[in-house]
């Protein structure tokens, strides 16, 4: 049941396939991961393949976990998949909710869990082509000036985090 994701249909979480839930905006379970250098973040510039927002910028890594995969788990499995990193010990920062509309009929409705990896910047990087097209370490308040600058270049859940959730995700950083 691997293509299967966790979503909640009728009030109640059930294994449901991936295109379905985005297809029908069906609120599923998601994971977030920020890798850290300091003050940078390591975002990554979506594969063109990918099936939704292909070619736009995107935090570290951004997944749904398999039906009966802890967040984790699947937070761990996917930085790896994705860019080839190892070795890391995801912190769970928090939990937030969002909508958005992410082209060709597609809505993400995700109730994300996201994870922190400090000390990221001396990890090895090993883009995976099929999915990740390029990266870049960004300074979090350069980052969120850029988002405003040229938003279209960005996925919508990285605009919402930043503009919404930037405090809950990035306490430690936040200047005052």
């Amino acid at each position: 049941m691997s293509d299967m994701i966790p979503a909640w249909v009728d009030g109640k979480l059930t294994p449901v396939e991936k295109m379905e839930a985005h297809q029908k905006g069906l609120r599923h379970k998601a994971v977030s991961v920020f890798a850290l250098d300091g003050e940078k973040v390591l975002i990554q510039r979506r594969a063109l393949g990918k099936y939704h927002t292909p070619g736009l910028w995107a935090n570290t890594c951004c997944t749904h976990p398999h039906w009966g995969e802890s967040s984790a788990d699947c937070a761990i499995r996917r930085v790896r998949e994705e860019l080839g990193m190892t070795g890391i010990s995801p912190i769970h920062r928090d939990q937030v909710e969002y909508r958005a509309d992410v082209g060709g009929g597609l809505t993400e409705h995700e109730v994300v869990d996201i994870f922190l990896v400090p000390d990221a910047g001396g990890l090895p990087l090993i883009p995976n082509p099929a999915e990740v097209m390029d990266t870049a370490w960004v300074d979090l308040y350069e980052l969120t000036a850029r988002v405003k600058r040229s938003p279209e270049t960005y996925t919508p859940w990285l605009r919402i985090y930043l503009e919404e959730h930037l405090d809950r995700i990035f306490a430690s950083l936040v200047r005052a």
